[in-house]
C-alpha cells in the first residue's frame, strides 16, 4: 500500500475507486474529494491501482492510497488493512465490483468499522445482462442491503434497483451526479478547439462518450449520414473505446468519411459542446447521463434518446431537448436536422435546473448521508 499526500490524524471520508482513467464515475468521486477537501473534510481517495492519467487532478488537499493490486478482486485484504489501520468514518464508493468489495471490507473491518455507502451510477437491468451479469447481480443484492446508505444517480436508477435486487425502495437515496463546476464553465469559455468550429464552416453534429455499444454511436453515424445527405454538418466524436475501427469503417462504408471525426478523449469537451451545432446523446441504456447534462449548462442544442435512464430526467420529459427512441435511425435523423435548420437560438434552462447538478449541493448531500444526518439519511 502507498500513500501520498496530505497526512490525517484520521480521515473523515474515503473514497473507493478501480483507478483513475477519467470516466464518468471516476470523474464524479474526483470533484466530490476536491469539494469536500475545499470545505475542511479530511478525504482520502483509495484506489486498488494507480492507472490513469487524471491523478494529477487531485490537488494538495486530497491524499492518495494505491492498494497496489491489480484486480478488484485481489484488494480485499489490502482494503480490510486500511480501515483498520486509518479507521475513516465513512467509505464512499461506486462501480458494482468495488461497491460489493467496499461493503465486504467494512463488515471485515472490526468493531470500528466506518459507514459504507454505495453508489449506484448504471440502470441494473441493462447494464449487468447475462449469466454473468446475473452472478453480479446476486452479489450486488446482498452486498447493497447489507450497505449502510445506498445512492442512486436518477429516480430510473433507483426504480432499476428496487424491482431488479430487491431493495427497499426506502433505503435508495436519489443524489444527483454533481457534475456542474467551474471547471466545465471555464472549459467551455476557452477558445475554439478544432478547426471545424471556426466561423463560416459547416455545423458540427457532436457525440462525446467511451466508443462503446452502450453509447449508440453506430446508430448516431447511420443518422448523420442521412442528415449529410440533405444538408451541410460534420459529425464529431469524442472519447475512446474498442469500437473506434468498427466505426471508422461504417462511416467510409456510409460515404461521410470526409465529414466525420474522433479526435480521441479530450479533458475539456465543453469547449466543444458550447460551440456545436447539435449535441446529441445516442445511448442505448445510461444512469445519469452527465454528458448532456453538461451540454445543455453550456448552451449547446441536444437532441436523446428516451433510453433507461436519465435523459427524460434531465430534459424535464423532453421539454429541454427532443427524446427519440434508441436505435431508431430515421426519428434521431429527423431529430437532429429539425435541430441543426431552427433558428440556432440556445434555449432557456429553467430557474433551479443547474442546482440539481451543482458540485456545491450535490457534496453537501453526500456529506449528510455519509455522515448519518437523520434528516438526510434514510
Amino acid at each position: 500500500m502507498k500513500v501520498d499526500g496530505v497526512q490525517h490524524e484520521r480521515p473523515e471520508l474515503a473514497l473507493l475507486l478501480p483507478s483513475l482513467r477519467g470516466g464518468g464515475a471516476e470523474r464524479v468521486l474526483m470533484d466530490l474529494a476536491l469539494e469536500a477537501a475545499g470545505r475542511g473534510v479530511a478525504v482520502d481517495m483509495v484506489v486498488v491501482n494507480r492507472e490513469g492519467a487524471v491523478a494529477h487532478d487531485l490537488g494538495p488537499l486530497v491524499r492518495m492510497v494505491d492498494l497496489e493490486r491489480s484486480r478488484v478482486a485481489l484488494a480485499l485484504p489490502s482494503l480490510v488493512a486500511y480501515l483498520r489501520n486509518q479507521r475513516p468514518r465513512a467509505l464512499l464508493t461506486t462501480l458494482e465490483h468495488t461497491n460489493v468489495l467496499a461493503v465486504l471490507a467494512g463488515r471485515l473491518a472490526g468493531r470500528d468499522r466506518p459507514r459504507v455507502v454505495v453508489r449506484e451510477a448504471n440502470t441494473v437491468s441493462e447494464d449487468l445482462a447475462g449469466a454473468k451479469g446475473r452472478f453480479v447481480r446476486q452479489a450486488m443484492r446482498i452486498a447493497y442491503r447489507a450497505a449502510d446508505g445506498v445512492v442512486a444517480v436518477s429516480n430510473g436508477v433507483a426504480r432499476s434497483l428496487v424491482n431488479e435486487l430487491g431493495l427497499d425502495e426506502r433505503r435508495v437515496r436519489v443524489i444527483y451526479n454533481p457534475v456542474l463546476t467551474p471547471r466545465v464553465y471555464a472549459g467551455a469559455a476557452e477558445s475554439a478547439p478544432h478547426p471545424w468550429f471556426a466561423a463560416g464552416e459547416p455545423p458540427v453534429v457532436l457525440g462525446v462518450g467511451r466508443l462503446t455499444q452502450q453509447k449508440g454511436f453506430d446508430t448516431l453515424l447511420r443518422a448523420f449520414a442521412l442528415v449529410r445527405a440533405a444538408l451541410p454538418c460534420r459529425l464529431m466524436l469524442l472519447g475512446e473505446g474498442e469500437q473506434r475501427a468498427e466505426l471508422l469503417a461504417m462511416a467510409a462504408e456510409l460515404g461521410v468519411g470526409d465529414s466525420f471525426a474522433m479526435p480521441g478523449f479530450s479533458n475539456n469537451p465543453f469547449a466543444y459542446m458550447a460551440r456545436c451545432g447539435v449535441f446529441v446523446l445516442s445511448s442505448r441504456w445510461e444512469g445519469l447521463p452527465n454528458v448532456l447534462i453538461q451540454a445543455l449548462a453550456v448552451g449547446a442544442m441536444a437532441v436523446a434518446t428516451d433510453c433507461p435512464s436519465g435523459p427524460a430526467e434531465v430534459t424535464d420529459g423532453g421539454e429541454l431537448a427532443p427524446l427519440v427512441p434508441v436505435d431508431d435511425v430515421e426519428a434521431l435523423a429527423a431529430a437532429i436536422r429539425a435541430t441543426l435548420e431552427g433558428t440556432g437560438g440556445r434555449r432557456e434552462l429553467p430557474p433551479g435546473w443547474r442546482d440539481r447538478y451543482d458540485v456545491e449541493a450535490v457534496t453537501a448531500e453526500y456529506l449528510g448521508l455519509l455522515r448519518g444526518d437523520a434528516r438526510t439519511a434514510q
